[in-house]
């Protein structure tokens, strides 16, 4: 046991970073995930400290554990989500690379609580199984099998082909200037023949009620959109990675911020996620004060 480990405020922050990865892809909510690591760090001060020999992986059991406990009442809410629902945005810069994409996340919204457990921590963090065992509460054999059964169902939204960083925010700002245009042809030119459009207001702002599909529907959607915002500024805050895809982020007219990401293939935009719940934007307000 190191000596940090006796101070558990120092011991908690040197893991703080790694626990907030884990509990935000297993939650898809920031503000969820800090709660989580409130009430794990809660956990590790009460703790025998003195007896535990690796304080990371004791703290990781914590952590899954919780989220495990908060999925099983956040299905309930998510079935009565008001319109299409995203996870929170987390937005870093163009040069950051994460394999746990938007895509990737909403297809982990449809495992079980611990089928998404297996594959996050052992696909996408290295734990091996018997760890994850001592984390979930089944064996390695269990676990082994819940990973695979994850693993074929968010096979395809892994990513294959990552856009060039330089190409992406090309195409976020070609995309972003058409848009608002509403210029159908630039539009039509830069996105998939089945693209989908995902906006989530949560019932708190303006957004499209249902998952738009298909070049014909979206092009007229975002002329639509870009028809009513006629005469009102956006103001562009920053371009990066959202969720691991190229976007940006706007201030809109109302005074709140937006999150747009782009999945990109074969050079054409394959999907838009656009942010507008205030809700799920609190942080990015918070880290631009």
């Amino acid at each position: 046991m190191t000596a940090s480990a006796t101070d558990p405020a120092a011991s908690f922050a040197a893991a703080r970073p790694a626990l907030m990865r884990v509990a935000y892809r297993m939650l898809g909510s920031v503000a969820d995930a800090e709660d989580v690591l409130q009430d794990a760090y809660l956990r590790w001060a009460e703790a025998d400290r003195a007896s535990v020999q690796v304080p990371e992986a004791f703290l990781r059991r914590i952590v899954t554990r919780l989220c495990l406990d908060h999925l099983k009442s956040a299905r309930v809410q998510r079935e009565t989500y008001a319109g299409p629902w995203l996870p929170e945005p987390m937005v870093e810069p163009m040069e950051e690379q994460d394999d746990v994409t938007l895509p990737l996340m909403l297809a982990l919204e449809r495992l079980s609580p611990l089928e998404r457990a297996a594959f996050l921590l052992h696909d996408v963090f290295g734990q091996s199984f018997d760890e994850i065992a001592a984390a979930v509460g089944r064996d390695s054999a269990a676990c082994r099998q819940l990973a695979a059964r994850a693993r074929a169902h968010v096979r395809a939204e892994r990513p294959r082909y990552p856009v060039d960083r330089a190409r992406g925010q090309e195409i976020a700002a070609a995309f972003l200037t058409a848009s608002r245009a509403g210029d159908t042809v630039a539009l039509s030119n830069l996105l998939a023949a089945d693209v989908t459009f995902y906006s989530d207001g949560g019932g708190k702002r303006p957004a499209v009620a249902r998952v738009m599909r298909g070049l014909s529907e979206v092009v007229r959607s975002l002329a639509a959109i870009s028809r009513l915002l006629t005469g009102k500024s956006t103001q562009v805050v920053r371009y990066g990675l959202v969720n691991g895809l190229p976007g940006f982020v706007t201030r809109e007219h109302d005074g709140l911020l937006q999150t747009t990401a782009l999945l990109i293939e074969d050079d054409r935009i394959a999907a838009i996620y656009v942010m507008r719940n205030p809700d799920k934007l609190a942080h990015l307000e918070r880290e631009m004060q």
